[in-house]
């Protein structure tokens, strides 16, 4: 597309007054609200561990020391390595993909359903009960998991009572509360993408495939996944970075040896007041979450562009 032809378009179809809050709008919140904090805490990362009188003054120059403390630690530590928290940054990423495919599996089936069938009270009614518990504050409804899945909590009580089994389930310690409310917590962030998608596909390109004899798995596998790809790209992408950077969950429904990359930063920032290597750490978990994603999206052939649309 010819960028001279861009905005004349975009200010016929917009007016002059709209058009402009809109660029004004997207440009403060793309570059005052991401960019530039973003490349605040690049900075910051790159600096001293300095008491406020000295910054800005000789000592405060750049270093990679705090990058060089994720990989390798303290200077005398018995290790090579710091294996604490490059297990838990591992451990962190493989639990956020764990979380994104338990969601991809669970919703793909409801979106289907939602963007195929004819539109009705029971189809309203099933996306307003979803939506409803969202109203509740995240926290609330961190908290509220940790009830069910206590010790004495529904499940376990439900369980004892039917004589499924003879004493609780520690489901805190084994982390399965964890995940199960990171799963919940962003749901909807993956169902709606592929909703939409799925919803403009043509139903007669399925009839057809019926009709040819075509088995259920292979009209999904053929014509349904390659046309929502780009939702359930998007859906995936926010799942993935969210639960990777989730925070409030991770310290209400984890267990006492579980541990998320996350509360190390925080530590860092608050009970540490190293800022700069918590600013490093973040930098980290931030751009190892982007080469993740993107690297998936080249395997998978999906544009950026895709996932926009």
């Amino acid at each position: 597309m010819d960028i001279r032809k861009i905005f004349p378009d975009y200010y016929r179809r917009n007016g002059t007054g709209l058009g402009t809050f809109l660029l004004i709008a997207v440009f403060f919140w793309v570059v005052v609200l991401i960019i530039l904090p973003q490349l605040s805490m690049l900075d910051f990362s790159f600096r001293h561990h300095l008491p406020p009188p000295e910054m800005g003054g000789p000592k405060d120059t750049y270093t990679i020391e705090h990058y060089k403390y994720l990989v390798f630690g303290a200077k005398g530590a018995g290790s090579a390595y710091n294996v604490v928290d490059l297990g838990v940054f591992v451990r962190t990423l493989v639990a956020a993909i764990f979380v994104t495919i338990v969601d991809l599996i669970l919703c793909y089936p409801l979106a289907y359903y939602l963007g195929q069938t004819k539109g009705g009270g029971f189809t309203r009614v099933l996306v307003l009960l979803l939506i409803i518990p969202y109203w509740v504050n995240e926290i609330l409804r961190a908290f509220a998991f940790r009830i069910i899945f206590g010790d004495s909590g529904l499940i376990n009580e439900v369980l004892l009572n039917t004589g499924t089994i003879a004493q609780p389930i520690d489901f805190i310690r084994a982390n399965i509360a964890l995940y199960a409310g990171l799963s919940y917590a962003y749901i909807l962030l993956m169902i709606f993408p592929i909703y939409n998608v799925i919803e403009s596909l043509d139903r007669n390109q399925i009839e057809a495939a019926r009709d040819m004899g075509a088995p259920w798995w292979r009209i999904h596998w053929r014509i349904v996944i390659p046309y929502a790809k780009p939702g359930i790209s998007s859906g995936c992408t926010m799942v993935f970075m969210l639960s990777a950077g989730a925070l409030a969950a991770p310290q209400i429904l984890g267990g006492p040896s579980s541990l998320w990359f996350t509360q190390i930063i925080y530590q860092w920032f608050n009970s540490g007041g190293n800022w700069p290597r918590g600013a490093a750490f973040a930098i980290v978990l931030l751009v190892t979450c982007i080469i993740i994603v993107l690297s998936l999206m080249r395997a998978f052939k999906v544009k950026m562009g895709d996932i926009g649309k």
